[in-house]
């Protein structure tokens, strides 16, 4: 096969290395070998020669005999066609392939296939290309020498081997004729060390336009609280990043709800100074919460805000100017050599990007640090850090104290019980709807049919959603003086509500468990007892189960991924934004660790 046409089938079938088309492992096999043992039930292939023909009703039973085995056996065929007459005629000889039973002291066959070619087990590929022409591409380039060429180990070529040209399908598959442990092993430990093969040298870097070295120490000294092992260990990353003169930091900071992000923030705006630091965040709300904190904390610097309904400070003169994607349009917004961007998801690839290029001096860019507060699983984490570095705030700063139950209609009595409590003790409570208007296709109330109930039977009850343009002052005032906010999941990232310690949500079947983490974060954000409520109609959802157990977000994003994931392994499955055939990106935690690790990424 010459080269031309080499590259040409890569191209097709979208590999790039010659362990990308080893991985392109059969799907099925065919097994045509011959001598396998008369067993009821099983399928034998046989060489077979026409002893007799004859037709029965709408049948057709010819007598083969079987050299092999030296015996004879009846082939049954059904939907008889002139193609069985002008093949199997009398004393020809055939490869034929079926499935065997014994009956009445003889064995049987019930329709037989003709095969042109026995004595081989030949695979089945599932690619743009067709069987031959896959069969030959892996004939002409899989071997044990090309294979060592690429760095893999002996047992690992005799697997690949094994799958592209196998001799005996009992030394891949187990009984349930499901890959081998060891084999499948095998291949998630191969599939994750080419994917960072395919990583290397796609992490660009770009020169920093200042080192920034500022200790953070004197700050972290100055706080009233003590800082977490992982919001320590993320500032001294930081750190780090922020004093290298070649390489502008392109650092994502992942924190479960509540782990302190908003510390590490005002850490690297003090590292940065006396060098001015931009954060940008998604809300005017958000905004406004982080000016306050950093207001409080930072008493030596100067700090502006900069949203649509609120300006605080000089932006030109500030050195830490804080504000929303109103930072995008103004036209005098001063050279900065830090950026920070809060909930990152939630600003589209094109805003992050024109925030970096405003701030672009030449080929230099400004350090950027993106803070993000939906955890991901570990494995993800991994991944992702082949292109970008990654820092994970995985603990909270105190244990948190959130009782999570799964309630339906008849726990109704109840939670109006409790609900009056938590009102008595000046505490706040928050009720998720679904739906803002009434549905036939969802079996929920919706805020519109519910409101009347609470009003009615409350005082100083706010309603907002997603719509509503009056949200954020709706958010304000009954952080201020509310007690019960019936809302839609626009408070799923947003204001800090100190006295919230109950939500209810309902339908909460219908939200991933990411959304639900962020949902019961809202609550008991200072270490108080607090609760959540799941009102449902399905009580005994294991998903829900599972989520109720655990108050780690990690250990949630974990758990989204095995309950949105799940597929015949043969085939493979698709995986959060990652094509694995075979890796479990919520189970395989040290495969892909160790796969980095041999990548050296």
């Amino acid at each position: 096969m010459d080269s031309v046409l080499k590259e040409s089938l890569f191209k097709k079938l979208k590999v790039k290395s010659l362990l990308d088309l080893a991985l392109i492992v059969p799907v099925k096999y065919e097994d045509t070998t011959l001598g396998k043992p008369l067993v009821d039930n099983t399928t034998i292939t046989a060489e077979a020669e026409v002893r007799s023909i004859q037709k029965k009703s709408k049948q057709l039973h010819i007598i083969f005999y079987l050299p092999l085995y030296k015996k004879e056996i009846i082939a049954i065929f059904f939907n008889v066609t002139p193609y069985h007459y002008q093949t199997f005629t009398p004393r020809s000889t055939h490869f034929i392939k079926g499935k065997i039973t014994y009956f009445m002291g003889a064995f049987q066959i019930s329709q037989p296939k003709k095969i042109a070619q026995a004595g081989k087990i030949i695979p089945t590929y599932k690619t743009v290309l067709g069987q031959s022409e896959m069969r030959e591409l892996i004939h002409n380039y899989i071997d044990s020498n090309s294979l060592k060429s690429i760095g893999l180990e002996e047992s690992e070529i005799k697997t690949l081997l094994m799958l592209h040209f196998p001799k005996d399908l009992s030394e891949i598959y187990d009984q349930n004729k499901m890959p081998k442990t060891p084999i499948l092993h095998q291949l998630k430990g191969l599939e994750a060390y080419a994917h960072f093969k395919k990583l290397q040298g796609k992490k660009i870097n770009f020169p920093s336009a200042s080192t920034l070295g500022s200790s953070p120490d004197d700050f972290i000294e100055s706080l009233p609280f003590t800082l977490t092992d992982d919001q320590l260990e993320t500032i001294r990353a930081i750190q780090n990043d922020l004093q290298n003169s070649k390489k502008a930091t392109k650092r994502v900071i992942v924190g479960d709800v509540g782990s302190g992000k908003t510390i590490v923030i005002l850490a690297a705006a003090m590292m940065a100074y006396p060098k001015k630091s931009i954060l940008m965040a998604p809300t005017s709300l958000l905004a406004l919460q982080l000016f306050e904190e950093a207001s409080k904390y930072l008493k030596d610097i100067k700090i502006a805000l900069v949203a649509q309904n609120k300006k605080e400070g000089d932006y030109k003169d500030a050195t830490l100017i804080i504000g929303t994607h109103a930072l995008l349009y103004l036209d005098d917004l001063p050279k900065v050599e830090l950026i920070m961007i809060d909930e990152q998801h939630r600003f589209g690839v094109m805003q992050r990007n024109k925030l970096e290029k405003l701030m672009q001096i030449g080929k230099k860019r400004a350090h950027m640090l993106q803070f993000s507060a939906t955890p991901i699983p570990r494995t993800q984490a991994m991944m992702d850090s082949a292109l970008i570095d990654i820092s994970l705030i995985t603990h909270t700063p105190f244990e948190k104290n959130i009782t999570t139950k799964i309630i339906s209609k008849e726990d109704f009595k109840p939670l109006l019980t409790h609900i009056d409590g938590e009102i008595t003790k000046n505490n706040q409570i928050l009720i998720i709807y679904p739906l803002v208007e009434e549905s036939e296709q969802i079996p929920y109330q919706s805020i519109d049919e519910a409101r009347g109930f609470w009003e009615k039977n409350y005082e100083r009850v706010f309603v907002t959603h997603g719509k509503d343009k009056e949200k954020q002052d709706v958010l304000l005032d009954f952080r201020e003086r509310g007690n019960i906010l019936l809302a839609t999941t626009v408070v799923e990232v947003g204001i800090s509500l100190p006295r919230l310690t109950t939500i209810i949500i309902v339908a909460p079947e219908r939200l991933g468990l990411a959304t639900l983490h962020q949902l019961r974060g809202r609550v008991g954000r200072h270490g108080q007892e607090a609760s959540c409520f799941l009102y449902t109609n399905d009580k005994n959802n294991q998903r829900l189960e599972k989520f109720a157990k655990t108050d780690n977000g990690f250990e949630i994003a974990r758990l989204d991924l095995l309950f949105r994931n799940s597929g015949d392994i043969l085939e493979g499955t698709m995986q959060s934004g990652y094509k694995f055939r075979w890796l479990d990106m919520a189970n395989d935690e040290a495969i892909i660790a160790k796969a980095k690790e041999r990548a050296k990424v």
